[in-house]
């Protein structure tokens, strides 16, 4: 299991390769939600998403003869687009299963980034475990998990580490910090920081409605899958079920979950632009959604935000611009 040791020492092998992402406020959002909100802007880092410190985190951990051979993942984008990068910044091969249905900026950036892009038919059931398997053996590839990956976890923690040095800075030592939630593996990362730097705050996962595995999980104590594997805008957190080395984190350390629908998160993506200047994915910004439009399920005077990615087409985005009007 991941522990602090393993985010510090990743925190390590990311300096001078991964962004310190700032804190950002505003007085238009601290209005807007009645109470102080602080936004860590992932989608600022490289690769537009906070994939790329877990991703940087594994391959560095890697033995360098079996780094070598190559790496493989899956993702919806953005974990691919994090192991593409990490993998040519590492002069090593990556091949990514990626869903038919991805977004096509985020098919075209994995591309682009250096790795083979395998894709497969999430919606007529094609396991992109099975096909994540039988390709690492048959080319002797390295299988990098988007979450339930102990050097994933631990650079994904990273964030939260950040988040305690930044938020006191600030003035803020308690109160709820949101993260998107897929896997759940930059909420588990999260929440172990916290409980180390910042045991007065707590990590909280958000998901879209018809998507809250990780909330329904934490309520009924046992983990629980999604009923459909897509049919929401927010791809890049829609997974199966809660990962089996994320999940018992989540549940030791994490408060209730939170869930937003799509319309929340085109809203808050309109706002992060208007406010704060930055692009917000519809999955990287549901944590923005739930401080701006959930604010009786939070309590505290501040809480923080994560906007985890910002990969999202141009159509999308104007989509979520036109809920300003």
């Amino acid at each position: 299991m991941t522990d602090i040791a393993a985010i510090t020492a990743a925190a390590e092998r990311l300096k001078s390769h991964a962004r310190r992402t700032p804190l950002l406020e505003s007085p238009f959002l601290n209005e807007l939600a009645g109470r102080r909100v602080l936004v860590k802007p992932e989608c600022l880092q490289h690769t537009g998403s906070f994939k790329f410190r877990g991703a940087w985190s594994a391959l560095s951990a890697l033995d360098p003869e079996v780094r070598a051979k190559g790496v493989l993942a899956y993702s919806s984008g953005n974990h691919a687009q994090g192991i593409a990068y990490a993998a040519a910044r590492h002069g090593v091969p990556s091949v990514i299963v990626m869903p038919e249905d991805a977004p096509a900026l985020k098919l075209a950036n994995t591309r682009a980034l250096g790795a083979e892009v395998v894709t497969y038919d999430r919606v007529g059931g094609e396991s992109r475990e099975a096909i994540g398997q039988a390709l690492s053996k048959e080319r002797g590839l390295t299988l990098i998990k988007p979450y339930d990956e102990p050097m994933v976890i631990a650079g994904q923690g990273t964030t939260g580490l950040e988040i305690a040095e930044q938020a006191a800075e600030l003035g803020v030592t308690t109160g709820d910090v949101l993260v998107c939630c897929g896997g759940g593996g930059l909420t588990a990362g999260v929440a172990l920081a916290l409980e180390a730097h910042a045991p007065q705050m707590r990590a909280r996962p958000v998901e879209p409605v018809g998507f809250d595995d990780t909330k329904r999980s934490l309520i009924a104590g046992e983990i629980l899958s999604n009923d459909r594997p897509s049919g929401s805008i927010c791809d890049a957190i829609v997974t199966p079920a809660p990962g089996l080395l994320t999940f018992p984190i989540q549940q030791r350390l994490c408060g209730p979950g939170i869930a937003v629908t799509d319309n929340d998160a085109l809203r808050a993506m309109a706002q992060a632009f208007l406010r704060l200047k930055i692009v917000a994915e519809p999955g990287g910004a549901v944590a923005l959604a739930a401080a701006l439009y959930h604010t009786d399920d939070i309590q505290g005077d501040a809480v923080v935000a994560v906007v985890s990615g910002g990969n999202v087409d141009p159509a999308q985005f104007s989509k979520a611009l036109a809920t300003l009007e």
